[in-house]
C-alpha cells in the first residue's frame, strides 16, 4: 500500500493523496471516514459497508463496489474506471456535490432514480436495467454505452449525447430530449413505442 503524505488508513479520520491497493497484503478494507484525493485499485468491496464515508476527487479503477452499502455516501468529483458497480443504489447517497463520471463499468441493476448527475459521462459502460428514471441527466454522455432495458421515464435528457449508445428504449412524450443527439440507427430506440415503423 503506498501513500503520499498520507495519514495511515486504520484509526484515522482521513486519507488523503493515497494510492491505495486492495492487493496488498496489509489491506484491511477501507476504514477511514473520508478520502481526499486517493486512488484505489483492485478492491474487492461486494457488499461492503460504505455508508456515510466521503471521497472527495478520488478515482476508483478494476474495483468492485457491487451492492455495496452507500446511504449517505458522498461522492463528490469521483471517476470510476473498469469498476463492477452491479446494483448499486446511487439514489441513496449524499445529493450534496455529487459528481461522478464512469468509464467501461458495468452497471446493470444500479439505480440513480432522482439524482442529478448533469453533463455526467458514462462512457463505454454497461448499464442493463439500470434505473435511470426522474434523474436530471442533461448534457450527459452515453458514449459508447450499452443501454438495453434501462428505465427512462420522467428522465431529463436535454442536450445529452447518445449517437454511439445502443440497445435503449426512450419515450420521447415521456422524457425531456429537447436538443439530445441521437444517430439514425437509434431512432428505432426513439419511435418504438409510438407505432411508427422503420423500414429500410
Amino acid at each position: 500500500m503506498s501513500k503520499t503524505n498520507a495519514a495511515k488508513d486504520k484509526g484515522h479520520d482521513l486519507v488523503e493523496h493515497a494510492d491505495l491497493s486492495g492487493t496488498d497484503s496489509n489491506s484491511e478494507g477501507l476504514l477511514a471516514s473520508t478520502y481526499s484525493h486517493c486512488t484505489f485499485s483492485n478492491y474487492d468491496l461486494k457488499q461492503a459497508d460504505l455508508k456515510g464515508k466521503v471521497f472527495e476527487e478520488c478515482c476508483f479503477r478494476d474495483c468492485d463496489l457491487s451492492l455495496a452499502e452507500i446511504t449517505r455516501t458522498s461522492f463528490r468529483k469521483v471517476r470510476f474506471e473498469r469498476c463492477k458497480l452491479l446494483g448499486l443504489r446511487f439514489d441513496q447517497c449524499h445529493t450534496f456535490l455529487l459528481e461522478l463520471e464512469f468509464t467501461a463499468c458495468l452497471l446493470d441493476l444500479a439505480s440513480f432514480h432522482g439524482c442529478s448527475l448533469k453533463r455526467t459521462k458514462f462512457l463505454d459502460c454497461r448499464l442493463r436495467e439500470t434505473d435511470l428514471s426522474a434523474a436530471d441527466l442533461r448534457e450527459a454522455s452515453f458514449s459508447g454505452s450499452d443501454l438495453g432495458g434501462a428505465i427512462f421515464e420522467r428522465t431529463v435528457l436535454e442536450g445529452a449525447d447518445l449517437r454511439t449508445a445502443r440497445h435503449y428504449t426512450i419515450d420521447p412524450a415521456n422524457n425531456r430530449i429537447r436538443k439530445a443527439r441521437f444517430s439514425r440507427d437509434g431512432l428505432e430506440g426513439l419511435l418504438g413505442n409510438t407505432g411508427i415503423l422503420i423500414e429500410d
